[in-house]
C-alpha cells in the first residue's frame, strides 16, 4: 500500500466530516452528534490538550466507561500527533499505576466513577496532569469546561503512517502488561479489512456495547463505521435488555459481541419477541462460538460473522463469513484482504500441508510495530522473516480455512477478557496460606472459560475461595479473580520442575472443588 494513500486517524475523520457534516455520527443517552458536531469537539479537545502542554509523541490516557468523549479524546490526541492510551476501567489501582507509569502518560482524563481509584495510587504516578471527563472535582478540573472556554484551535499535525497512534495494553505471560504500539497504518489497514469484509456503508447503524478500551470494541466495528460515514450508537455498558431495545429503536444493522453476551441476550425474557429484523450482521469474537448458540441466532435469521484476532494485530486476523458458518463449523475463517497468515512448526519451517498443526503466524499492515519500552518482548514476538508469532496452535483445511486447536501460552479467555495465569499467580502467592499455586482455565457454559486456581497450602493452614478473592480483589480486576478453588497435596511437575498445566486441566475433572 502506497504511504500517500494511508490517512492518519484525525485526517480521515476530517475528510469524512467535510463529505457529510450533517449526518448523524454518534448517539449516546438519547443525545446525537452529527459529524460536524463531533469534529468541533475534537478540535476543542485538541486545544485543551495543547494548552496543558501535550506535544507530538506525548501519551494521553483515558479512563472511563464507554462514552462519546472517549472517541473525542482519541481523535483529538491524534490531531496533535500525540499517542492515545485507553485504560481498562476494570483494573485495580496497582494495575493501572503500572500501565500509567510504563506508558509515561503526560495527561490522564478520567470519568467520575474512576477518579477515586486513581487518587488511591496518585502519589505513585509519574503523570502530573489530571482532568475530569465530567464535572470538576477536587484535584480534577473539568475537560468540558476547558473545551467550552478555549479561544483558539491549534493546527492539525501531519503524521507519518508508521507513527504510533495508540498504546493498547495487554497482559503478558510474565505477569506484567505490555503496550502494543499500534500505528496509524495499523488502524487504516484494520478499518479497510473490516469495510471490505463486512461491506460497511454510510447507511449502517452500529450498536456498541463492548468496551472501547478493547481492540474488539474499538476496531471491530466502531471506527470502521465512522470511516464509512455510518452512525454509531454507544451504550455505556452491556445490558441484555437495553441491547434488545436499542436494536429495535435505532434500527441497528450491525453490532459486535462476545459469545457470553449473545448467550445472555438469548436468555432474556424479551428475546423471543424482540424486533431484530434490522440486523444484517452480528460480528462475534473473543471466544469460540458454541454450536447451539450459532443455531439459535440462525433460527432468528441473524447472520453471525465470526473472527479471530488479538490486540497485537489491531483486532481481526481472520474472518468467517456467515454463509460458511455451517459447513466450516469450528473454523476461524480466512485472513482479511490486507493480512497474511502461515503455520510454522517448532523448527520455524512453514507448514504447507492441510490438517497439520503449527503455530499461527501473521504478517500484514495491521500488525503492531512492537511493544512499548520492551525491546526484548518485541524481538521475541517476531521471527527472522518478520512474521508475528501469535502463540496459538492451529491448522488449515484444503480451502485455507483456519481452525484453532490450542494455545502455546496458557492464556485464559473469560467473557472475551484475556487473563494470563502468571499475573494472577503473582498476586495469589502473597497470601500467607499459599505454598504453591497454579492458575488454569476450565470450560464454562456462560463465560467460555473460568479461572481456576489449584493450591497447595502451607502446613496447618486453611483457605476458602471467598477468603482468597477478598484478599486479591484490591489488586486484580474482578474477571481475573478465581471462580473456583481446588486444593491439592502437590502440583504435577516435569523433570525440570516446571508445573504441568495440561495435567492439571485433566486432573480437574476428577477432583472436587473447595469451598
Amino acid at each position: 500500500m502506497n504511504s500517500s494513500s494511508i490517512l492518519g486517524l484525525a485526517e480521515w475523520l476530517r475528510r469524512r466530516v467535510l463529505r457529510a457534516p450533517h449526518r448523524p455520527a454518534l448517539t449516546c443517552d438519547d443525545a446525537t452528534w452529527t459529524y460536524g458536531e463531533l469534529w468541533n469537539r475534537v478540535e476543542r479537545f485538541s486545544a485543551v490538550l495543547a494548552a496543558h502542554g501535550v506535544k507530538r509523541g506525548d501519551r494521553v490516557g483515558y479512563l472511563d466507561f464507554d462514552d462519546p468523549m472517549f472517541l473525542v479524546c482519541q481523535f483529538a490526541t491524534a490531531r496533535i500527533g500525540a499517542i492515545f492510551v485507553p485504560l481498562n476501567f476494570r483494573l485495580a489501582g496497582p494495575e493501572l499505576a503500572f500501565i500509567i507509569n510504563d506508558a509515561g502518560l503526560r495527561l490522564l482524563v478520567a470519568g467520575r466513577e474512576h477518579q477515586g481509584v486513581i487518587d488511591g495510587v496518585r502519589t505513585e504516578l509519574s503523570c502530573d496532569c489530571f482532568l475530569s471527563a465530567a464535572e470538576a472535582a477536587p484535584g480534577w478540573p473539568s475537560v468540558k469546561e476547558f473545551m467550552a472556554a478555549c479561544a483558539s484551535i491549534p493546527p492539525q499535525e501531519s503524521v507519518a503512517p508508521e507513527e504510533v497512534a495508540a498504546l493498547m495494553y495487554t497482559s503478558g505471560t510474565t505477569g506484567h502488561p505490555k503496550g502494543a504500539m499500534l500505528t496509524h497504518h495499523n488502524f487504516w489497514a484494520q478499518n479497510l479489512n473490516v469495510l471490505l469484509t463486512k461491506d460497511l456503508t454510510s447507511e449502517d447503524v452500529t450498536l456498541g456495547f463492548v468496551p472501547l478500551f478493547h481492540v474488539g470494541g474499538m476496531l471491530t466495528v466502531t471506527l470502521p463505521t465512522l470511516l464509512a460515514g455510518g452512525h454509531v450508537v454507544l451504550q455505556r455498558g452491556f445490558d441484555a435488555a437495553a441491547v434488545l431495545q436499542a436494536i429495535a429503536r435505532y434500527r441497528v444493522t450491525l453490532a459486535f459481541a462476545v459469545p457470553a453476551m449473545l448467550l445472555f441476550m438469548s436468555q432474556h425474557p424479551d428475546f423471543a419477541d424482540a424486533d431484530l429484523a434490522s440486523l444484517r450482521l452480528l460480528s462475534v469474537g473473543g471466544a469460540p462460538m458454541p454450536e447451539p448458540l450459532l443455531r439459535l441466532y440462525g433460527e432468528r435469521g441473524i447472520p453471525l460473522h465470526q473472527g479471530y484476532g488479538m490486540t497485537e494485530t489491531s483486532a481481526t486476523i481472520t474472518f468467517l463469513h456467515s454463509d460458511r458458518s455451517a459447513d466450516k463449523l469450528g473454523s476461524s475463517g480466512t485472513p482479511g484482504l490486507l493480512t497474511d497468515i502461515c503455520l510454522k512448526d517448532a523448527a520455524g519451517e512453514v507448514i504447507s500441508q492441510p490438517h497439520v498443526k503449527g503455530e499461527v503466524c501473521v504478517r500484514g499492515s495491521n500488525v503492531m510495530r512492537g511493544y512499548w519500552n520492551n525491546p526484548q518482548a518485541s524481538a521475541a514476538a517476531f521471527d527472522e522473516e518478520g512474521w508475528f508469532r501469535t502463540g496459538d496452535v492451529g491448522y488449515v483445511d484444503e480451502e485455507g480455512f483456519l481452525y484453532l486447536c490450542d494455545r502455546l501460552k496458557d492464556m485464559i479467555i473469560t467473557g472475551g477478557e484475556n487473563v494470563y495465569p502468571a499475573e494472577v499467580e503473582n498476586v495469589l502467592y502473597e497470601h500467607p496460606a499459599i505454598a504453591q499455586c497454579a492458575v488454569v482455565g476450565a470450560p464454562d457454559d456462560q463465560w467460555g472459560e473460568r479461572v481456576v486456581v489449584v493450591v497447595v497450602t502451607r502446613p496447618g493452614m486453611r483457605l476458602t475461595l471467598e477468603e482468597l478473592c477478598s484478599f486479591a480483589e484490591c489488586k486484580l480486576a474482578r474477571y481475573k479473580l478465581p471462580r473456583e478453588l481446588r486444593l491439592a497435596d502437590a502440583l504435577p511437575r516435569n523433570a525440570a520442575g516446571k508445573v504441568q498445566k495440561a495435567r492439571i486441566r485433566e486432573q480437574l475433572r476428577g477432583t472436587p472443588a473447595a469451598g
